[in-house]
């Protein structure tokens, strides 16, 4: 018996696409350089580390790529054709990941379960961050020391450094970074279409300017959300000086935050829901003119969708953003408060 294990179609507990047994076999195509990328989260930062794919693929067109996330970023990453295999991360999964060897291994994560799985996954390569003997985060490459070293130098990070996320894992891969590279995305025109039809009812029009106003961010950087006070006036006066129709985005933390900033607004805003599943929500900001926002999720998809964006920033390092042009102009500050 011939079992070809090298062949991309090779299943091993049924037959492959092609129904035919495996000497012979006109179909057979080698996975050739095999390549795993480690990114589980956050979803924003998953996103923003799609540009890599593109530069891999300029490298060796005949890669085979397998992405290990988290399960909530699946949605967003399913689809892309740059990606041969999206694994959600479970124990099933790091277990067979474990028992295969790669050409190269790249590991964007500094928690424990990522940068472990990294040292234990066999790779002729390896970049990015791994785990020492003593338990603590190292660099797995010379490549990935200046990633490695913004982590721990708040000077060098804040204010020295000069490249965007963007160029920094490219760095961090041993990639040439020719050029901005823009984020790679799934399709998301089905969910665009729902998100209008949601809006409509709401007595969204398809001709309304529609501002976003995605109100909060991450638990971790708490300064990273703007006032409530803040976007209630900013409701009124997109209202009163330019007609828009203003739709306040979030998630489930932001449901009482929305509710406060919609009763102290003059003129209350759409509330599209704190509910949305990922690709809905990802829809929505793809139905707005400009989304308003901090350095969130909603900012992410909003680059990807190629929909202009205004940021604030507050304790977020503006350096390390890579807006592409979608922004025409952002709102920045050094200061650890957000601005107001």
């Amino acid at each position: 018996m011939i079992a070809r294990y090298d062949c991309r179609f090779f299943l091993g507990h049924r037959p492959c696409i092609y129904k035919r047994p495996c000497e012979g076999c006109r179909h057979f195509a080698p996975f050739g350089r095999r390549i795993l990328i480690i990114k589980l989260a956050a979803m924003g930062d998953v996103l923003r580390t799609t540009p890599l794919l593109r530069g891999l693929r300029r490298l060796d067109p005949d890669c085979h790529i397998t992405w290990l996330t988290e399960p909530e970023s699946v949605p967003m990453l399913q689809g892309i054709l740059e990606i041969d295999r999206l694994l959600p991360y479970s124990l099933d999964h790091a277990l067979q990941l474990s028992n295969e060897s790669f050409d190269r291994l790249f590991c964007f994560d500094k928690e424990p379960k990522a940068t472990g799985l990294a040292m234990k996954i066999r790779a002729a390569q390896k970049a990015g961050f791994g785990i020492s003997e003593f338990g603590n985060v190292m660099p797995l490459s010379r490549e990935s020391e200046y990633t490695f070293e913004l982590g721990i130098n708040d000077d060098l990070k804040f204010r020295q450094n000069k490249k965007t996320y963007p160029e920094l894992i490219y760095e961090c891969a041993g990639l040439p970074y020719p050029e901005p590279q823009e984020y790679l995305v799934t399709d998301l025109s089905y969910e665009i279409s729902q998100a209008d039809e949601l809006l409509m009812r709401q007595g969204v029009l398809p001709g309304d300017l529609r501002v976003g106003l995605n109100t909060g961010a991450g638990d971790v950087f708490a300064t990273k959300k703007w006032t409530e006070e803040g976007y209630a006036r900013l409701t009124d006066r997109l209202v009163e000086d330019l007609g828009a129709r203003v739709l306040l985005l979030g998630g489930p933390a932001e449901r009482e935050r929305n509710q406060r900033i919609a009763a102290a607004a003059r003129h209350r805003p759409v509330d599209t829901g704190t509910d949305n599943p990922i690709r809905r929500f990802a829809g929505i900001v793809g139905c707005c003119d400009l989304v308003v926002t901090g350095d969130t999720l909603a900012m992410h998809i909003a680059v990807a969708l190629r929909v202009p964006v205004l940021v604030i920033l507050g304790s977020t390092c503006h350096q390390e953003i890579e807006l592409y042009g979608a922004a025409p102009r952002s709102s920045r500050t050094s200061t650890a408060a957000p601005v107001t």
